[in-house]
């Protein structure tokens, strides 16, 4: 859970655009390809796609190696197979309804074809009877004709009620987009306030939208108008996009065509949740893939520090981070980029423990720590302080048998220091450098450095590191 929530803390911008424009891309393809094959080679393609990065988790190399190579077959078969479908995507109007707007389904264009072929009839004074059922079953009222149990297409419906076809005189009875039945004989009205100029088609229209909860269109060749009957009222229709409004609302309520706007607002809204779902799955396992890792070295650097208090000793001056990321962000990183710090704001004198945290360390977003080495250092600290110490050489070996060290004399015979006050206490001497007494012949004059221990000790202003060491020596 830590490792996700800092996975998610340390997002760029370039992550979340990342994500946003491939989402979209996909959402696109969706709108544009809903309802064809395409879409369905694309969601297998999408399966095999999360089903090579299962084997490469469980480190099935050869599953993972075919995968790979089907899904890169797949894709150019598309191409090939499908390249009727895509070219109809492409000679779209323009860009835009490539790249925004939805288009519309089947279910509206069904009803698009109706009105535009009633008004068609009418114009060219063919009469004709459509019947678009609601709930209720029709059988108990209209006597069936020839079943045809076709397509819904224009050039359909003015070839049934065309003159010379012998079912133009009955009715067709369409459900969805399907032409179910033609030639079908509707129950007249018998009412008798309906005006003369209503001939035989209105009253079958009227006999039957009285008795059920069905709409029915009719076109009259006499005056080339178009009439919907629904219940017991004729209503006169003079437009198409007037018809295509009533039988819009008549599919809505009569639970064949269901809510089409809503079901396909529905249906868009999810489609895009999925998109961005699915985009964050990839982002998550491609783009921040946590099986890339590399080491860097990088210094520590000190805060906070007590003005009056010195830093004398660490354990380490560098640590080494093991870090995790997509590679191609892990190349990118400079050591400069990557910041371990440590605060001395409560250091006492003397040494200090401090555990390295993900609190100590500033790394590039998209970048996770997986392991600091070492996790822990020590820190001294100390007051600044001066002494005086005195110089003592330090003599290794022996002298010649026959020889004997007389007189030993120094310049300078003491010197100060300049180091921790809490080291310097437990000091009395200063060494030179070890000063080998085997050489030695007789009398004379040499220089010799100082062991400074530890390194930390520094001498003061004023004092040379170096001091003449003046010795006599004299025969037994």
């Amino acid at each position: 859970m830590d490792t996700l929530l800092h996975i998610l803390s340390g997002m760029r911008w370039q992550d979340i655009a990342d994500i946003t424009l491939n989402s979209y891309i996909l959402f696109r393809l969706y709108v544009l390809f809903r309802g064809t094959y395409v879409l369905r080679v694309l969601i297998g393609i999408a399966l095999l796609w999360f089903f090579q990065r299962i084997a490469v988790m469980l480190g099935l190399i050869v599953t993972s190696w075919l995968t790979q190579g089907i899904i890169a077959l797949a894709a150019f078969i598309i191409i090939v197979v499908f390249r009727n479908e895509i070219r109809g995507v492409l000679q779209a109007k323009n860009f835009k309804s490539i790249f925004w707007g939805i288009p519309q389904k089947k279910a509206i264009t069904s009803i698009d074809i109706i009105a535009e072929s009633a008004f068609e009839l009418a114009q060219k004074r063919i009469g004709a009877l459509i019947v678009l059922p609601g709930k209720e079953d029709l059988e108990e009222f209209v006597q069936k004709g020839v079943s045809w149990q076709g397509s819904i297409s224009k050039e359909m419906i003015m070839s049934i009620f065309w003159p010379d076809n012998p079912v133009h005189d009955g009715a067709a009875v369409i459900q969805g987009d399907r032409i179910i039945d033609v030639g079908c004989i509707l129950p007249l009205s018998r009412r008798e306030d309906l005006p003369s100029s209503y001939g035989t088609r209105h009253r079958a229209a009227l006999g039957l939208s009285e008795n059920t909860d069905a709409i029915v269109i009719v076109v009259s060749e006499e005056s080339g108008k178009v009439m919907l009957a629904k219940g017991s009222r004729p209503r006169p229709i003079d437009r198409g996009s007037k018809l295509k409004q009533k039988l819009l609302e008549h599919a809505g309520r009569s639970g064949k065509g269901l809510h089409v706007y809503r079901r396909e607002k529905l249906e868009i809204g999810a489609a895009a949740i999925v998109s961005i779902s699915l985009m964050t799955a990839v982002w998550f396992s491609v783009s921040r893939g946590l099986d890339t890792l590399m080491t860097l070295e990088v210094p520590i650097e000190y805060m906070n520090r007590n003005p009056a208090k010195e830093i004398f000793d660490t354990t380490v001056n560098s640590v080494n981070l093991k870090l995790a990321g997509s590679g191609s962000l892990l190349k990118t990183i400079q050591p400069e980029q990557a910041r371990v710090r440590i605060n001395l704001d409560k250091a006492v004198n003397g040494p200090n423990a401090f555990t390295i945290t993900q609190d100590n360390i500033e790394l590039p977003p998209g970048v996770i720590l997986k392991e600091v080495k070492p996790p822990v250092i020590e820190v001294t600290l100390d007051v600044l302080a001066n002494k005086e110490l005195p110089i003592q050489v330090d003599w290794v070996g022996k002298l010649s048998d026959h020889l004997i060290l007389v007189a030993v004399r120094l310049d300078p015979e003491k010197i100060t220091l300049v180091g921790g006050k809490q080291i310097l206490e437990d000091i009395s001497t200063i060494y030179t450098e070890k000063i080998p007494l085997d050489n030695i012949k007789k009398s004379g004059k040499i220089s010799a450095n100082l062991a400074l221990n530890p390194a930390s000790l520094k001498i003061a202003t004023g004092f040379k590191n170096k001091i003449t060491i003046d010795y006599v020596v004299a025969e037994r």
